[in-house]
């Protein structure tokens, strides 16, 4: 048995590793738990940052052939070499998963490989790989242990033809034809990712639009634009079932004719992991999606046993995660801990980008709320039609009587980087007013917020 920590933190996540951390820079003693060689997480091992990768590399190669010739660069016989963007891939994370563990060690932080198991309340059992098991004592233990791929009735995962994000970032080669389960982002961005580089996608949704939770009017336009690129979609399908027949796959859908495809991606969500996690043991149980219920310190049922991240409620999101740790440990260590989930950016990383927070229009009219909108082209912006990428907008949405910006919505270049400024304004309460009072440089994207703001008043000065 170990020596007794302050801390354990089983998950070595965004949620997980940034929580610890806080807690070693408090001052606590702190140990992690995580089962996967390299820490990280989902999000660094086989989602955020490949994706991420993937998706760079991929745009690169589209704008290669399509959009390099009007800046004056021709390039003959472009070829994709798969393997080493899979290769930049591979090194990009794993250069991030090593990054961690130094700040593991820089942080006093002690790792324990393998799957944490909650014994008692204080007392977690990790199971190695080689069949060994040890206790860790700690006064209060913190659950982050993250999510998993949803899994669809009907959908016979193989790990190889029908898989899930963790198989699209890895395909040998690319499918002739794809068929994606789910238009969420994780569908787009990794269909995305294989049109550009050749492949026939075609994307199954069961409701009747693209990016639920998104701005209803970007969302249709984003549709558009993802149907130029070469994304077939086929929205109001319910699949019922999807099975690999040799090298192919056949894909049904209620009332429809079947598709054969080359390989299949489910990406109907995720859920919250708490197998084995030993819950029973100490009397906690989860709601009817499998998460685990929290107070506002986000402790759970049992005093010293707290969960964050994608096994509580709100949006499993990495920085959501991240915010989560911090308030946690803060609120343990110095008595304040706060997220405030109003505030917590949403971002697809197609091409264009996609980026949200704060509320949407059908958000604001459900609630009765009366609300002003003031929206702007990136095509009357300078820097966008020097870059070349002049396509979607910037709409805010601001409170008809105080003006407050009660919600930023973009679609278009480096929206993924410009929603900061909108989430710093939304959480300071700033006004639209202050947004278009405050000086922004010139040539930049970060103009066309500030057009935006001045046309909820009617004043935008370039269009």
């Amino acid at each position: 048995m170990s020596a007794p920590y302050d801390l354990v933190v089983i998950g070595a996540g965004p949620g997980g590793y940034i929580g610890a951390i806080r807690a070693a820079q408090l001052g606590w003693k702190v140990a992690i738990v995580e089962k996967e060689p390299q820490l990280g997480g989902t999000c660094l091992r086989v989602g955020c940052i490949p994706s991420k990768a993937l998706l760079e590399s991929s745009e690169l190669f589209a704008e290669a052939g399509h959009s390099f010739a009007q800046h004056g660069i021709r390039i003959e016989g472009r070829q994709l070499d798969l393997e080493t963007m899979l290769a930049r891939k591979v090194k990009t994370v794993d250069g991030l998963a090593e990054g961690v563990g130094q700040l593991m060690k820089k942080n006093g932080i002690d790792r324990f490989t393998g799957r944490g198991e909650l014994l008692a309340p204080g007392r977690v059992r990790v199971h190695g790989y080689d069949g060994s098991a040890e206790e860790v004592v700690a006064e209060r233990v913190i659950l982050a242990t993250g999510s998993r791929v949803a899994e669809l009735k009907g959908v016979e995962l193989d790990g190889d033809r029908i898989g899930t994000s963790t198989e699209a970032l890895a395909y040998p080669e690319v499918p002739d034809h794809l068929v994606v389960i789910g238009a969420g982002a994780i569908g787009l961005e990794l269909g995305s990712v294989w049109a550009r580089l050749g492949s026939q996608v075609t994307v199954l949704e069961y409701l009747d639009r693209i990016l639920l939770g998104f701005d209803d009017a970007l969302a249709k336009d984003a549709q558009r634009l993802f149907a130029k690129q070469g994304l077939t979609f086929r929205l109001g399908s319910r699949v019922v079932g999807a099975s690999r027949q040799g090298d192919r796959c056949l894909v049904e859908c209620d009332g429809q004719e079947p598709i054969r495809c080359d390989r299949v991606l489910l990406a109907v969500g995720r859920r919250p992991n708490t197998e084995g996690l030993g819950l029973e043991s100490v009397g906690l149980t989860t709601d009817e999606r499998g998460r685990i219920p929290i107070d506002e310190s986000f402790q759970t049922s049992v005093p010293g046993i707290f969960a964050i991240g994608d096994v509580v409620r709100g949006p499993m999101l990495a920085h959501k995660a991240e915010e989560e740790g911090i308030a946690c440990v803060e609120r343990l260590i110095t008595g304040y801990g706060h997220v405030d989930y109003d505030t917590i950016p949403n971002i697809v990383y197609t091409m264009p980008e996609i980026a949200s927070v704060g509320r949407t229009e059908a958000e604001l009219k459900e609630a009765g709320r009366k609300y002003r909108v003031g929206q702007f082209p990136f095509a009357a912006n300078g820097r966008a039609r020097a870059l070349g990428h002049t396509v979607g907008k910037v709409r805010i949405l601001a409170d008809a009587e105080t003006d407050r910006v009660l919600g930023v919505h973009i679609l278009g270049p480096r929206a993924g980087d410009l929603i900061a400024e909108a989430t710093a304004a939304i959480a300071f309460g700033a006004s639209s007013e202050d947004i278009a009072r405050t000086c922004h440089a010139h040539p930049t994207l970060a103009e066309v917020i500030k057009e935006a703001a001045l046309a909820v008043d009617g004043r935008a000065l370039h269009s």
